[in-house]
C-alpha cells in the first residue's frame, strides 16, 4: 500500500479503548486507497472520563469523522450536536459525522448485525433471539432485529446500570413495534438462560467477553448451545472467538463479529465518504493477507 499523507489529508479517527486490536483503520485505509481518496484513519485509546475532551479534539483538529467503540457509545450520543432517527431510539452512537463544525451521530451496528447474518443465508424476521449484553452495541442489536421483525427477544445482562437500559430499550421497542415480544432476564440465572437458548433460533454475544484481554473467555456454558442454533458474537478480534469455537464443534451456523464490522463499517463509510466501500476488494485483500500470516 503506498504511503499517501499529505499537508492536505483529511483525519478520520476511532475513540474507545481498548482500540489496539481494531481492523477498522485497515479497512478504512484500504479503502480510501482503493478509491484515491485524500484520508487517513488512526484509532486513538480513549476512556470514557476522557470522551468529553476527544470529542472537543474531533471539532478543534476539523476531524472530518469518527467512530466510536466500547466504553463510549452511550456518552458519545449525549455529547454530538445532532442524532440520527435510529440513534435517537437507540441512545448510542458509533459514528460521527463532522458537518462543518456540527457534529452529527449515528448508529450502524444493528445494520451490520443483520447483514452479518443475511450474508450466511440467516434472516432475523419471524425468529426468537437471545442476546447476552445491553450496552450500546447490545441495543442496536435489538432495536434493529425488531424493526426487521423479530418474533421475540430475550435480553440478559449483569445487575448494573446497562440492566436499566435494557428496560428502557424494552419500552422503546414497544412502542415501535408492538408485537415483538421482548423479555430481560439477568444473567446470573443461568436456569432461564439454558431454557431461553434451548427455545432460541438465534444467540448473540454484544458483550466485549471473548475480546482481548478476555479472549478465551465465554459467557455461555457449552452445555447450553444446539446444533440448530445460529451463533453470532460481536467480538471481532480474535476471529473466532470460544463462543464460536464452542458452536462450531457442535455444528452450530455461526456469524463471527468480523462480517458485522465490515458491513457496519460499509454503512459508516458511506455517511463519512458519501460513496459506497469496495467491500468485496476488501475481503479479497484481507483473505489474501491471512493466507501468507498461515
Amino acid at each position: 500500500m503506498k504511503k499517501r499523507i499529505s499537508g492536505t489529508t483529511g483525519l478520520f479517527a476511532l475513540l474507545g479503548s481498548p482500540v489496539g486490536h481494531s481492523g477498522s483503520p485497515a479497512m478504512y485505509n484500504f479503502s480510501f486507497q482503493e478509491q484515491g481518496l485524500d484520508y487517513a484513519y488512526l484509532a486513538f485509546d480513549v476512556k470514557k472520563e476522557q470522551l468529553p475532551q476527544a470529542i472537543d479534539a474531533l471539532r478543534l483538529f476539523k476531524v472530518r469523522g469518527s467512530n466510536i467503540t466500547m466504553p463510549c457509545k452511550s456518552i458519545a450520543a449525549t455529547l454530538v450536536d445532532e442524532l440520527s432517527p435510529a440513534a435517537k431510539i437507540v441512545g448510542a452512537i458509533n459514528v460521527i459525522v463532522n458537518d462543518n463544525g456540527r457534529l452529527i451521530g449515528h448508529i450502524t451496528d444493528g445494520v451490520g448485525f443483520v447483514r452479518n447474518l443475511k450474508e450466511r443465508g440467516v434472516s432475523v424476521a419471524g425468529k426468537k433471539l437471545v442476546i447476552i449484553g445491553a450496552g450500546g452495541a447490545a441495543t442496536a442489536l435489538q432495536v434493529q432485529s425488531a424493526l426487521d421483525g423479530a418474533k421475540e427477544i430475550s435480553i440478559f445482562n449483569r445487575d448494573d446500570v446497562f440492566y436499566a437500559n435494557a428496560e428502557k430499550t424494552k419500552a422503546k421497542i414497544k412502542e415501535a413495534k408492538p408485537k415483538v415480544d421482548i423479555n430481560i432476564y439477568p444473567l446470573t440465572d443461568q436456569a432461564k438462560l439454558k431454557s431461553e437458548i434451548n427455545s432460541a433460533d438465534i444467540l448473540v454475544n454484544a458483550t466485549i467477553v471473548g475480546m482481548k484481554p478476555l479472549d478465551g473467555k465465554s459467557l455461555i456454558d457449552p452445555s447450553f448451545l444446539h446444533s440448530d442454533l445460529v451463533v453470532a458474537d460481536t467480538v471481532y478480534n480474535p476471529l473466532k472467538t470460544k463462543l464460536i469455537e464452542d458452536a462450531e464443534a457442535i455444528g452450530c451456523t455461526v456469524a463471527p463479529g468480523k462480517g458485522m464490522l465490515l458491513w457496519q463499517g460499509n454503512s459508516a463509510y458511506t455517511l463519512f465518504t458519501g460513496k459506497e466501500m469496495p467491500t468485496k476488494k476488501y475481503q479479497a485483500y484481507e483473505a489474501k493477507r491471512e493466507s501468507v500470516q498461515n
